[in-house]
């Protein structure tokens, strides 16, 4: 039994005659018929009494089609739904770690579509839970960050979670605050400086490991820490503490406003530089869909285009 059958016994009914049915679905009578024929023989049933002024639905006939129509109705849905021109809209997803620079992104790839034909989603999220996201093809991309303090824990993470990782631009750390900070005029910023500050940190849930963290120097003894989950309240706690961050610098301040300022770490002895390699994560083996190409693309315009004057594209 094949749907086109189902389809076939539905229109043959509707008509009330084989060769008005014949018509309306293209095709000749004799096909039809041979069809038709075919399905009884299979079903063992007659549906239909045959006579010279049409055919009518037999017992067996009238109760067939109450089936037949559910079933052949579902699979319409499913073709309205999911087929070349369904109303499905299609989906593309990022997760990423707290960067403006990657809604930026987001932002100018989104423009390019109707959105009214697509469910986008952007996630600004864990570590973890990027890696996780990508993995499990919630998000097509994510985007973050290698050090030579993370890497080899990164990696290893990658690899199990069947990612790859593609580097876009490298930079050093920097320190990100309100220019109304007392430190916001330095050329320069160091570990000792910022210690009477409370230095802002991104919480990463219960896998809180080190190399999870998004700011560099995660391992220092911080005197005052906060942690915050979202880029909003940690930009409140800059103003309203004096809080810091230590970031790759590359911000949007289209996004985030001209209230913000990103000055150079100055690195001592203890408390090294750290060069951070900004990238994109995929799973493995797959091709980026028309909109993964091109917020790659945006991606890469957002990094040229940032204020971080030591960026390495």
């Amino acid at each position: 039994m094949t749907l086109n059958q189902l389809n076939y016994v539905i229109t043959i009914a509707e008509q009330g005659s084989i060769n008005k049915a014949a018509q309306q679905l293209y095709i000749s009578q004799p096909s039809l018929t041979s069809a038709v024929q075919e399905l009884e023989k299979e079903l063992g049933i007659v549906l239909f009494h045959r006579s010279g002024r049409g055919v009518t639905l037999t017992n067996d006939g009238g109760e067939f089609l109450l089936y037949a129509k559910q079933l052949y109705g579902q699979y319409e849905e499913i073709l309205d739904k999911y087929g070349k021109n369904g109303s499905l809209k299609k989906k593309f997803g990022v997760s990423a770690q707290h960067y403006s620079f990657a809604v930026k992104a987001f932002v100018d790839m989104a423009k390019q579509f109707d959105m009214l034909k697509y469910e986008f989603a952007m996630r600004e999220t864990r570590t973890a839970e990027v890696i996780r996201d990508v993995s499990t093809m919630k998000s097509e991309i994510g985007v973050l960050y290698l050090s030579d303090f993370n890497r080899k824990s990164l990696e290893k993470l990658l690899r199990t979670a069947g990612l790859e990782f593609h580097p876009l631009a490298k930079c050093r750390a920097y320190v990100y605050l309100w220019k109304g900070h007392p430190l916001a005029g330095q050329a320069a910023i160091s570990f000792e400086q910022l210690r009477p500050y409370p230095c802002l940190a991104f919480e990463q849930g219960d896998n809180s490991s080190f190399y999870l963290a998004e700011e560099i120097l995660s391992t220092n003894e911080y005197p005052r820490i906060i942690r915050a989950n979202d880029r909003a309240t940690m930009l409140n706690l800059m103003v309203g503490l004096g809080g810091y961050t230590l970031c790759s610098g590359i911000i949007s301040q289209e996004l985030n406003g001209n209230d913000f300022t990103a000055i150079p770490f100055q690195e001592d002895e203890e408390n090294h530089n750290s060069i951070m390699e900004i990238g994109y994560v995929v799973r493995k083996n797959t091709f980026l869909s028309k909109m993964g190409e091109l917020y790659i693309e945006a991606l890469k315009e957002a990094l040229k285009n940032s204020d971080s004057k030591d960026t390495q594209l």
